[in-house]
């Protein structure tokens, strides 16, 4: 295991997380003072860490991987999801066996921090994890099915599949989010869920999901939303998330431009979720 840091003026605070978002094992911490932070990124390999140095300066050295894990574990408690869900980044076997005994009416998904996308910590994650309760919720007496795009760790579409979709399919551009996400089917022991290495910009949707959930950055949402619409059911649910305060009013304009609608808008911080359909 290899870490990367960098201190940097506080004034550049949200440049740092917008450029490490979606990387579980990036940290930011306000330095005493409050005029600096400290910028860190573990990294699995030094290769990943020198690419950063290169990019960013900032120091690189050698850790110990179990000290990284322990902190991982420790570092992140399990977050629970309306009633339903508990997403726990414990690695034990024992461990999790004893937050199911905890919390017996709650459906446990183990979801370890990794090079990729999605733990369920991020607020545009934990949202879209509530929006599909509650979405299961309303489609408890019916068979439906579910779209990830842009998967990360596919912990969207496992939280589908428990919660009751029959299927799931999930996309991801990044090789390393596709081997994440296998490995995380197995380690949840769940099926019917296929994950493929797919650019949503070039893919022709063919079929209509039942629900479609896109946790993506703006950028590439409001070029995507034809390709979205495409591949949702009439009546249909979608949940975006990804999405910059500052730009959701340009995002919405996008998606409404292809006949999508939005009923419900979140905004947590600075990052705005929201369900909608055709």
């Amino acid at each position: 295991m290899w870490h990367w840091s960098k201190l940097s003026s506080v004034k550049w605070l949200d440049a740092w997380e917008e450029r490490f978002y979606g990387n579980p094992n990036s940290v930011i911490n306000e330095i005493k003072g409050g005029k600096s932070i400290r910028v860190e990124v573990y990294c699995e390999t030094q290769k990943e860490a020198d690419v950063i140095q290169e990019q960013f300066g900032g120091s690189v050295r050698s850790v110990k991987e179990q000290n990284w894990v322990a902190l991982s574990e420790v570092a992140r408690p399990p977050l629970k999801i309306r009633d339903a869900l508990l997403i726990t980044g414990a690695r034990e076997t024992q461990a999790v066996k004893d937050l199911q005994s905890e919390y017996p009416n709650r459906t446990v998904v183990r979801m370890p921090a990794e090079m990729a996308f999605g733990t369920g910590d991020h607020a545009t994650t934990s949202t879209c994890l509530r929006f599909l309760v509650d979405i299961s919720r309303e489609r408890k007496k019916s068979q439906w099915d579910m779209l990830d795009l842009g998967c990360g760790t596919a912990i969207l579409a496992i939280a589908a599949r428990v919660l009751g979709a029959e299927s799931c399919e999930a996309h991801d551009f990044d090789p390393q989010a596709v081997r994440v996400s296998e490995q995380n089917l197995v380690l949840n022991k769940v099926d019917k869920i296929k994950v493929l290495q797919q650019d949503v910009l070039e893919w022709e949707p063919p079929k209509q999901w039942d629900v479609v959930v896109a946790n993506l950055f703006s950028t590439i949402l409001q070029q995507a939303f034809g390709v979205i619409a495409a591949s949702l059911k009439d009546d249909g649910d979608l949940v975006v998330s990804g999405i910059l305060f500052e730009q959701w009013e340009e995002t919405k304009a996008a998606a409404e431009a292809q006949g999508l609608k939005f009923s419900k808008v979140i905004r947590k911080g600075k990052w705005v979720s929201a369900r909608g359909h055709k």
